[in-house]
């Protein structure tokens, strides 16, 4: 295995002793499992804008706060400055979003260093004591799914409480460690309070999580997690390990947000399958 340009500086940095392996190649990074002293950790590094198969959709980064307004002006008129800004704001976000929610109690990986485009954080393992591996490589019975299910909405509120969003929450992105669910990649997260798109997100990976473990749980497809737990927030009354239903019903004269937000999604697909057809 040849070791990444950046993980030599690292290494010559002295912020890690040695690469073991690699661990995953990503959409926007890879992850190697590295000995930092005599902790075993995770090292995530990211790849540069045109390497990477994840699009900086605007609904993710909408009200993202940069740190001054010659960096915000070069953003917006997509300068070589500008862009370069925009490489650095979207790493930063992952490792400001692990920070803040590892301080919320939030089951993610832990921070321990963010240096040259590299996330060093801690490496989640199972109970064997290897890498834990993601929930679409694993098989649950129903007592078990809801058991992680209800895992997840517990994080997915408190994560909420702390202002964030995943944004992208599926099987894919969640490890199952040897006590339970840890989730990772989080460099779309979202600000809640900051962003026009936030209830959408929240719905979809929610939904995320329902059609996942409904495959292994039928009686998980007929919750509504999604609207109560934006309802409560919204409301102010959201906090964590709160008790929650899975039932949503819409008040009379209420708009149902949950049908709203899906008709926008399906016209959003609609138009960006038209616009690909005509390219």
């Amino acid at each position: 295995m040849k070791t990444p340009a950046r993980l030599q500086a690292l290494m010559a940095e002295g912020l890690i002793d040695s690469v073991v392996r690699q661990l995953k190649s990503g959409k926007e990074a890879d992850v190697y499992v590295v000995r930092c002293g005599d902790e075993t950790c995770a090292a995530k590094v990211y790849k540069e804008a045109h390497k990477r198969s994840f699009r900086q959709a605007v609904d993710y980064t909408e009200n993202r706060k940069v740190r001054n307004s010659r960096q915000a002006r070069a953003m917006a008129k997509g300068t070589s400055y500008g862009r370069q800004q925009q490489e650095a704001a979207w790493r930063s976000a992952e490792v400001d979003a692990l920070y803040r929610l590892a301080a919320a109690g939030v089951r993610v990986p832990r921070p321990r260093n963010f240096h040259d485009g590299v996330l060093l954080m801690e490496l989640v393992t199972d109970a064997q004591g290897d890498a834990a591996p993601r929930l679409n490589d694993l098989a649950f019975s129903d007592t078990e799914a809801r058991l992680h299910h209800g895992a997840l909405i517990d994080e997915v509120v408190r994560m909420l409480c702390a202002g964030v969003i995943h944004g992208d929450l599926s099987e894919f992105n969640v490890l199952l460690a040897a006590d339970g669910p840890v989730i990772i990649d989080l460099p779309q997260a979202v600000d809640a309070a900051g962003n026009n798109h936030a209830p959408r997100m929240l719905m979809r990976d929610v939904d995320n999580l329902r059609k996942f473990f409904g495959q292994h749980a039928p009686e998980l497809l007929a919750t509504r997690y999604g609207p109560e737990i934006w309802a409560l927030y919204a409301g102010g009354a959201l906090v964590p390990d709160m008790p929650l239903t899975g039932r949503y019903e819409v008040q009379p004269g209420a708009v149902d947000l949950s049908g709203v937000l899906r008709e926008i999604e399906d016209a959003r697909l609609e138009e960006a399958a038209r616009l690909l057809h005509l390219n």
